[in-house]
């Protein structure tokens, strides 16, 4: 396979630890930059708007995840089956494979959009959007699912080059956009008076031009590994392959996406009785919590980018290593992370949303103390989850996903309004500690698979 004008790294060979540390880190400020989409919303939002319009961005985030999620996950089953094609060093198959990611997608970008566009305001309601922000709300969710191909574009370029183990360029090119969104947000909210409507169509654009450039460089710089005529000629099985991989990782994130529609819906109604300051702080919690989140999201992706490799080439005692080393990771971050909120938490919730309402801080805050010390365990489930799907185990994380959804049901019905925002605060905690049980005792099932044993 010629890569001398490719940025590739081949994981099959090399210090797992290095090799999981080097191509996570720029993961990492990636994932980081990709929350600066969402927390330059919120922050130029609350100092420019108010309150309000935290609480009308943040009234549909979980509506908005679902739609994003579905295709990020889609994307990311499809890049597993890429990761193993480039571990085996197999190159018609990853023309194959490319060919037909991009196949589908198109598809998934098509279909998600008008979906998403005639159901918009049926879901709003069901999710008990308050009529106090529910136009400014249905503005700012229209353009960004208007907007959706660039996003789903991007996710495609950026799952395709980090397959063949090069994250930096879908950084840089995250970056560029991140720091457009900020600059458009305060053109189009600040100066163009624009509403919650222009901090979407900011994230917009900003999104669309990460695509472009993604897609440029990809067809520039990869022309050794692009589909040519033959290798859209893909066989029922590789097809296949690539459907069930991609449905499995979308299913498994939209149903925990649609348990979390719900959810915020019963958080959404406790406004009626508490105000629309409720929402603002789950919105503001949310944020750092995601942000906090994402070192653990950013680690397990490169091991399972590892381990995808590694499984392709069949050098099992590295996966075992490397798992190993990741679970370590992820346990020294969920700690960190946790002393950070602990000690900032308040600062932070200031710093992000510009609020002085004591209630929407501490409330906030409450949420965030709530989180923070279940990460170790939050770390060892997404270890688990991401390694199984790398080796193609797939149905135990999809029933973990339903076990999630099934806890935040039963939260949106029963726990919220009785607890009230306390019920909001401990759902997923319990939600983690449940599912890692789980994915431990299947891990202790299947380990043998997973290590080549069998």
């Amino acid at each position: 396979m010629q890569t001398k004008t490719m940025k590739v790294t081949d994981m099959t060979k090399g210090s797992p630890l290095r090799l999981i540390l080097t191509f996570a880190a720029p993961i990492l400020i990636g994932n980081i930059f990709q929350q600066v989409y969402s927390i330059v919303d919120t922050m130029i939002a609350g100092y420019n708007l108010g309150d309000g319009a935290i609480a009308a961005i943040g009234a549909t985030s979980s509506l908005y995840a679902l739609i994003i999620n579905f295709a990020w996950g889609m994307n990311s089953g499809f890049a597993l089956v890429v990761t193993r094609s480039f571990g085996a060093h197999d190159e018609a198959r990853i023309k194959r494979t490319v060919a037909g990611t991009m196949l589908l997608d198109g598809i998934v970008a098509v279909v998600l959009t008008a979906l998403s566009l005639i159901f918009l305001n049926p879901l709003m309601h069901l999710m008990n959007t308050p009529d106090t922000v529910f136009e400014d709300a249905y503005r700012y969710m229209l353009t960004i699912c208007a907007g959706m191909i660039g996003t789903v574009t991007y996710n495609l370029f950026a799952s395709l080059l980090r397959s063949f183990g090069n994250s930096i360029t879908p950084l840089i090119f995250l970056i560029i956009s991140s720091m457009t969104n900020i600059i458009l947000d305060v053109l189009f909210v600040a100066v163009f008076h624009l509403g919650v409507a222009g901090a979407a169509l900011a994230t917009v654009v900003s999104q669309l031009l990460s695509a472009i450039l993604s897609g440029v460089y990809f067809v520039r710089h990869y022309q050794p590994l692009l589909p040519d005529k033959e290798s859209f000629h893909i066989s029922k099985e590789l097809l296949g392959e690539l459907a069930s991989n991609g449905s499995a990782m979308a299913f498994m994130y939209s149903v925990v996406n649609l348990g979390s529609v719900f959810f915020q819906g019963a958080n959404n109604a406790l406004s009626e009785t508490l105000g629309d300051g409720i929402i603002t702080a789950h919105t503001a919690a949310r944020r750092l919590i995601t942000i906090m989140m994402a070192p653990l999201g950013t680690i397990t992706e490169a091991g399972a980018v590892f381990i995808g490799q590694n499984f392709g080439a069949r050098e099992y005692k590295r996966i075992r290593d490397g798992l190993k080393k990741e679970t370590y990771l992820v346990i020294l971050w969920g700690i960190f992370a946790c002393g950070i909120i602990y000690l900032f938490g308040d600062g932070l919730v200031r710093f992000t949303t510009g609020t002085s309402d004591t209630d929407v801080i501490s409330n906030a805050v409450l949420s965030l103390r709530l989180h923070l010390p279940f990460y170790p365990i939050l770390g060892i489930l997404l270890a688990l989850r991401t390694a199984m799907q790398a080796v193609n185990i797939k149905t135990p994380t999809v029933v973990s996903s339903s076990i999630e959804l099934g806890m935040k049901l039963l939260s949106a019905f029963f726990l919220i309004p009785t607890l009230g925002f306390l019920g909001t605060c401990i759902t997923e905690p319990i939600i983690w500690v449940l599912c890692a049980i789980f994915l431990i005792v299947v891990y202790l099932v299947k380990r043998k698979k997973l290590y080549g044993e069998e």
